[in-house]
């Protein structure tokens, strides 16, 4: 096995790590926006849960090219 393969597994497994760590975080933030709309800590929290988002999506994109990058390499 390869150093790419290891960066791919690695990246995969501690972006999981990290996003599961902070999923209850988010779901209390959500939880808090939805009691109180009108609340200015609420758009705080809302952008929070956008950027978390942000950063799930991004993490999957990465986590395909590093996948498609170890294939072409590996089998290309």
């Amino acid at each position: 096995m390869d150093l790419l393969l290891w960066i791919t597994i690695g990246f995969i497994i501690i972006g999981f790590v990290v996003l599961a760590s902070m999923k209850k975080g988010m779901e209390g933030k959500l939880a808090f926006i939805t009691a109180n709309m009108e609340d200015e800590e609420s758009s705080t929290k809302a952008k929070s849960i956008i950027w978390w988002i942000v950063s799930t999506t991004i993490l999957g994109v990465v986590s395909m090219i590093l996948i498609v990058w170890w294939f072409h390499n590996h089998f290309g």
